[in-house]
């Protein structure tokens, strides 16, 4: 083959847990009868919860067909990248697993909102009944030096006051805020997504919800904007990067010989999944692939009867732009090169368009 498959999950293969129809269907035309995969494929989630492994077994399960953790990428996975921040002590948000996650991308010094709560449990202030009622002088030892935003967390009042905390005091949350400190301490973020789609009937508050919060807070108190040291996840062109770099090693390890031209990014969210697929087109005149095609299905975000119509991008303005604020708007990069209305009829296209027959 000299294509590959970059799979969104939620919205193209389940909603919460339930699985797509379609997506049982879709891989088994993906796979021979040893269950070895035709084409190289990897799931490019915007998820940050959990380790690869869990999620591969995870797909295993619901696509029945054998996943390896190799071919999952999660939002939070090119912060393998970030050695410089390896060695030193961050503060870590989300859910699920955060220590696992952090230590399993090579971070060695970890702490969880939860830790620094207990240590600091006056900062806590918002819900009265988990207010301390013994005032404890406890002797913290760890400074943060960075922030990770893994995704959303479960109590909102209670990371936002303690991210705001740390980066206002530069790693020290008991101390009074210095507003001189500007630049903050380095902040990484993963999965900018505003909305994402479960068993409702309407989308959820992503991280990317959460981020909008962080931002206007710290720039209601400082008059500053909020700045990333790297965005993660889709849309931004590391997580592509990386993507594509999963692919060719997958091709390599089939021996498959003949070069990946084009990857097919199958998505539901036009400001994540179209919007990255077309942003990367856009810049693999320096890199190795030669095409990046995006295929919008209509099971998750995506409405075809309730979104702006593609066709006419006068009617695409600011004020419905969904992306995240460090990207820029434009009314191209929301428009897919192919719609189809689930992961099946994907498939079943870019075979039709590669004139492969597996």
């Amino acid at each position: 083959p000299s294509f590959g498959f970059l799979f969104d999950i939620d919205g193209v293969l389940v909603r919460g847990k339930t699985p797509i129809p379609a997506a049982k269907t879709a891989f088994q035309k993906l796979v021979n009868s040893q269950g070895q995969f035709l084409v190289p494929v990897v799931f490019v989630t915007n998820a940050g919860n959990c380790l690869r492994q869990k999620k591969a077994d995870q797909l295993s399960h619901l696509l029945g067909v054998p996943i390896s953790q190799d071919q999952v990428m999660m939002s939070h996975s090119p912060l393998r990248m970030f050695k410089r921040y390896h060695d030193k002590c961050v503060l870590v948000s989300g859910q699920g697993p955060l220590l696992d996650i952090a230590q399993d991308l090579g971070f060695c010094q970890p702490i969880t909102i939860d830790t620094l709560r207990e240590k600091h449990p006056l900062l806590d202030a918002v819900d009265h009944d988990r207010r301390p009622n013994v005032l404890v002088s406890i002797d913290f030892c760890f400074k943060p030096l960075s922030v990770v935003l893994f995704g959303e967390p479960v109590r909102w009042e209670t990371s936002l006051q303690l991210i705001i905390d740390v980066l206002l005091t530069s790693g020290y949350p008991g101390n009074p805020y210095h507003h001189e400190n500007y630049p903050h301490i380095p902040v990484l973020a993963c999965n900018m997504d505003l909305m994402w789609v479960a068993e409702a009937q309407s989308p959820r508050f992503g991280h990317g919800t959460f981020m909008v919060c962080l931002e206007n807070i710290y720039k209601k108190i400082t008059g500053k904007e909020l700045k990333y040291e790297a965005l993660m996840g889709k849309p931004s062109r590391l997580t592509y990067q990386y993507a594509e770099h999963l692919i060719r090693a997958q091709a390599l390890q089939q021996s498959w010989e003949q070069p990946i031209q084009t990857l097919y990014a199958v998505g539901d969210n036009l400001m994540t999944d179209v919007y990255g697929a077309n942003l990367w087109e856009n810049e693999l005149a320096s890199a190795a692939a030669a095409h990046c095609r995006s295929v919008l299905v209509c099971t998750g975000v995506y409405n075809p009867h309730t979104e702006v119509p593609l066709d006419t991008g006068d009617s695409i303005t600011e004020n419905v732009f969904h992306g995240h604020r460090d990207f820029r708007f434009d009314p191209g990069l929301v428009e897919p090169d192919h719609i189809v209305p689930d992961v099946d009829a994907a498939v079943d296209l870019v075979f039709q368009l590669e004139n492969f027959a597996p």
